[in-house]
């Protein structure tokens, strides 16, 4: 793909914040409050053995290496993983002479919707899903996944990190929510089941899948002179594979999960259809938590840590990326992209309008893309 994924480096924990996460476990008030039980409900289209849990897992066996580092600062550390569906946590602060274990249930949902309504009625305590779901919990972060808004995982990096600091904390909380952290799931791509349809002017008339909760792609699928057909993270393959529907937008990682290449090759097993590489939108995931169930300051640290650790979701969205076959990809001619941004600015512009994103976002949004790209036409123009 023409958009590969960065190589961001691991960066380790700055010294300004190991010395908060210190400060915050000196505090007895935080000892007092860490929790004996946690449940965190994942949602993995695929189940325990599928591509999304694996990568979520896979950032946890990351974190024994942070026991010297915890050492260095009087905490002892220890992280017991048993997969697929525990793990323990045991913390001692030398300084007070205090210790604390918690037991973590891990909660795997194939559907999204019955995770997100767990979360709200308190079974999980923290929950990891995607943006475009947990809109509904805080509209501002659920506004980065905007069309069109964040063209590359450069801008995207340079998103992540602004939003972790610790300036940007309030917006991180809406009522008894609070976001801990946001991961790549790669750029989605828009999917034909008919390479003929290779410009804006060929969607017209075409049945384009829209999720079911999301306003914003029936409204810009409309505004192409396009069918939009309602469907959820359940039919959607179904749906493509079918041929129900004529295009349909997601990351490379639901590819071959969902066998979404069925959709795109004939009886005798030729491809017909292809892969737009052209990003749409940026899809990503939240780490959410339920705040009186943690220690107060927790999620600060937490979003600030999880923000140096693109490294490993980028690794997975290239693996993802270059795990389809070439045959599969098309490009979009030079000449079309100034109208397919176009077109998405606007829908954005109206999507805004109507209160469905946050204008401080799309001000954020568009403030990295001019940093990044400043000669850009949009960045003589004050509408966004």
């Amino acid at each position: 793909a023409v958009h590969a994924a960065p190589a961001v480096p691991l960066t380790p924990p700055s010294p300004d914040l190991l010395n908060r996460v210190k400060l915050l476990l000196e505090k007895p008030s935080t000892w007092d409050a860490i929790p004996k039980q946690v449940t965190l409900c994942i949602y993995s289209p695929d189940g325990a053995q599928g591509q999304a849990f694996q990568y979520a897992m896979s950032y946890l066996s990351e974190l024994p290496k942070y026991t010297q580092m915890a050492k260095d600062i009087g905490i002892d550390f220890n992280l017991k993983l048993d997969p697929p569906f525990k793990m323990r946590i045991e913390l001692g602060s030398t300084k007070l002479k205090r210790t604390a274990s918690t037991d973590v249930q891990f909660r795997i949902y194939s559907d999204e919707r019955v995770a997100s309504e767990d979360f709200k009625a308190k079974r999980c305590d923290g929950i990891a899903m995607s943006n475009l779901r947990a809109r509904q919990f805080n509209p501002f972060v659920g506004s980065l996944d905007a069309i069109g808004a964040v063209p590359s995982y450069r801008h995207l990096t340079e998103v992540i990190q602004a939003l972790a600091k610790p300036q940007m904390a309030e917006y991180m909380v809406n009522r008894d929510y609070e976001i801990t952290g946001i991961m790549p799931l790669g750029a989605a791509y828009i999917m034909v089941n008919d390479r003929r349809i290779n410009t804006l002017a060929k969607a017209a008339g075409k049945k384009v899948a829209v999720l079911d909760f999301d306003k914003s792609q029936a409204m810009l699928v409309q505004r192409i002179g396009a069918q939009p057909v309602s469907v959820d993270f359940t039919t959607l393959s179904s749906s493509f594979n079918n041929a129900q529907v004529d295009i349909m937008a997601a990351p490379a990682i639901v590819f071959n999960p969902f066998e979404l290449y069925r959709g795109m090759t004939d009886a005798q097993g030729n491809v017909r259809g292809a892969i737009v590489n052209f990003p749409v939108l940026q899809v990503t995931g939240v780490m959410m938590m339920h705040r009186g169930r943690f220690p107060e300051g927790l999620g600060q640290l937490v979003r600030e840590f999880s923000s140096t650790q693109l490294a490993a979701a980028y690794r997975f969205i290239d693996e993802t990326e270059k795990a389809i076959p070439a045959k599969y990809w098309m490009d979009v001619p030079v000449s079309d992209r100034a109208g397919y941004q176009k077109l998405m600015r606007e829908s954005r512009i109206d999507m805004t309008k109507e209160g469905y994103y946050d204008p401080r976002m799309m001000r954020l949004l568009k403030r990295v893309r001019c940093q990044i790209e400043p000669t850009h036409y949009e960045c003589s123009l004050s509408d966004e």
